[in-house]
């Protein structure tokens, strides 16, 4: 790893374009979000609108089977699997078996917005690895970070194609011990895992790349604001950017989209779901 990040600035990211080949939404690529527990179908919802501002094709929302005609009405652009649940409302580890399909069609698989249940989701994790193409970028984060650690079965097999977007606790959760630095800890997680990670800012790649984005305030830690950025990296996943790309685009469009809500709105007024509306002039003035 370089000494020092790269700085990533609107005048790096048109150094470094997105694909805008997009005859049809095939061309646009294929989300599927696997979250949304009873209590939290919202943010599954976050995640998979992220998506679709950030430019993927399709959406399919996989969440718990008592939100799923909720969220079906809420996300009309969406198609929405209701997944089995337990008694308290959160995904069963077993509802992998419900998504064989639509994992064949996926270019992109977010894993963990609005799952509550460590231990559901580490089974669910188990059982998906062995059913996502080859060729499918993952995403991971909230409760599906906070369960990789035991799972090197599961990660080892994604290697090369996946994506963690922790937050300080999940990062040290990663990394298994406390007093670390997000500048020290994102391309440490990145080599164990090799993943592309970013959080807080930084994000780092398995073989030594390293990037920072300035923008971002106070603002971006409140509710939601994660799954949104999730959902942004996936979206550009979606249409075919690498990793790293994906996680530097992601992480530049919801930082700045946050600058610009903070100066219109103050720093800890704005909500999760308006930096969904604030995402497209962002991306509009990068593709000038």
């Amino acid at each position: 790893m370089s000494t020092r990040a790269e700085p990533v600035t609107p005048a790096m990211l048109r150094s470094w374009p997105l694909s805008k080949d997009a005859a049809s939404k095939d061309d646009r690529g294929t989300v599927l979000v696997v979250g949304g527990a009873r209590r939290t179908p919202g943010a599954a919802m976050l995640t998979g609108l992220a998506a679709l501002r950030a430019g993927a094709g399709r959406l399919t929302l996989a969440v718990a089977e008592s939100a799923a005609i909720a969220t079906a009405v809420a996300v009309p652009e969406s198609g929405v699997i209701g997944l089995p649940e337990n008694p308290d409302g959160s995904v069963r580890g077993d509802a992998a078996s419900a998504l064989a399909d639509d994992l064949g069609a996926a270019d992109v698989v977010v894993v963990g917005p609005g799952l509550d249940d460590a231990d559901e989701t580490a089974t669910l994790l188990g059982r998906l690895a062995p059913l996502v193409r080859s060729e499918t970028a993952i995403v991971l984060d909230a409760y599906a970070l906070g369960v990789l650690v035991d799972l090197e079965d599961v990660y080892r097999q994604w290697a090369g194609r996946l994506v963690l977007t922790p937050n300080p606790t999940e990062a040290l959760r990663l990394l298994g011990r406390d007093g670390v630095e997000m500048s020290a800890a994102v391309p440490e997680i990145a080599q164990k895992y090799q993943a592309v990670v970013t959080g807080q800012g930084i994000i780092a790649d398995p073989v030594g790349g390293w990037w920072e984005v300035a923008a971002g305030n106070a603002g971006l830690g409140t509710s939601g604001s994660g799954d949104v950025l999730a959902g942004a990296v996936g979206g550009f996943l979606a249409r075919k950017a690498t990793p790293a790309q994906a996680a530097c685009w992601g992480t530049y469009l919801h930082a700045t989209a946050g600058d610009r809500l903070a100066s219109a709105m103050g720093p800890l007024s704005f909500l999760a779901r308006e930096l969904l509306d604030a995402f497209p002039q962002v991306l509009a003035e990068l593709n000038t």
